[in-house]
């Protein structure tokens, strides 16, 4: 639109171009288009987006996910539906995001598996569970107090069913007579609480993750570790020494390395100065953001037990696929 007026504005002898540059400046003017680009680069600077003639296919997950944010928001539309908006994205990107989803003056509707900012950021929720829509008032703290409720509720009310079901049960058992006469209604009753039964729910699956075989006192070991892409450096003089049963949280900004340092790890990325080191008894297993071991003809079963009919274990344990 500011290419077309600024268009028209070079053709001023055209009797028609006045009405329509009329036209576009109104609605230039109720957008503030003109602007549009300081609005993008302010955006951009919030979003922490990469540089702007970086190139889409370089960029990792979280960047990708901040430039469709981005865009998405300078569109100023009456109806946001974000899907996990928060994925790949670091927490600083996200505490900007939650601040201005507070403020927006449209609807929202999200999808997200993160239960801080749906505490943070929404004032209903509404729940799919078993084919049936719930929703609640509050955000995702006030909908668990809600919903331990209404589980204790939907308890009450199986344990009445089932009561129930067993007195009706003890009666067309002792009057069999009756089935044929005055005393249908009580079989047919019967049958209707039979129907009712809801489907159950597996809150307490227990998944059987063995031990490993035992480590020796080299777990993963980075030394003098350099790594960077062109005239992009990630990281110099990397140090670091795995301990065994280590659990660590590798935190940091989009691109900073974080997955780049897991390829290192991993041996599919070389290093280009210093050295990766990995225990001779170690296993890894690694799950990547684009889940890309997975193969898309193989069915879920097969994904998971490799086709067989038995799971290894951990080198040491049989155990039928479909058990475990």
């Amino acid at each position: 639109k500011l290419d077309r007026y600024e268009e028209l504005c070079c053709n001023l002898d055209d009797p028609k171009a006045e009405a329509e540059m009329a036209r576009l400046q109104d609605e230039i003017d109720a957008h503030d288009y003109w602007n549009i680009d300081s609005l993008v680069e302010r955006s951009m600077a919030a979003m922490h987006c990469p540089p702007a003639d970086r190139k889409i296919a370089v960029l990792s997950g979280g960047e990708r996910r901040r430039v469709a944010i981005c865009r998405l928001l300078l569109t100023e539309p009456d109806v946001l539906l974000l899907d996990e908006p928060t994925n790949h994205l670091d927490a600083e990107t996200v505490q900007w995001l939650e601040e201005y989803l507070k403020d927006f003056k449209g609807t929202l509707i999200v999808v997200t598996h993160d239960r801080y900012f749906l505490s943070d950021v929404t004032d209903w929720i509404l729940e799919l569970d078993r084919g049936v829509c719930y929703p609640y008032k509050g955000n995702y703290e006030e909908w668990l107090k809600q919903k331990e409720a209404m589980l204790a509720r939907e308890a009450k009310a199986e344990k009445s069913r089932q009561k129930l079901i067993e007195n009706e049960l003890k009666w067309i058992q002792t009057n069999p007579s009756g089935r044929h006469s005055k005393s249908q209604a009580r079989v047919k009753r019967y049958e209707e609480l039979q129907k009712q039964e809801v489907s159950t729910r597996e809150d307490d699956l227990v998944i059987r993750i063995p031990s490993g075989p035992r480590l020796g006192n080299l777990v993963v070991r980075a030394e003098h570790v350099k790594m960077g892409f062109g005239d992009r450096t990630l990281y110099t003089d990397l140090n670091f020494d795995l301990p065994r049963g280590g659990i660590v949280g590798v935190i940091g900004p989009n691109g900073a390395g974080k997955t780049t340092l897991f390829k290192l790890i991993t041996g599919q990325l070389k290093p280009v100065e210093g050295t990766f080191s990995v225990g001779e008894t170690v296993k890894l297993s690694y799950v990547d953001q684009t889940r890309s071991e997975l193969k898309p003809d193989e069915t879920v079963y097969e994904a998971i037990t490799g086709g067989g009919e038995f799971v290894n274990l951990a080198g040491t344990t049989m155990m039928n696929g479909r058990a475990y």
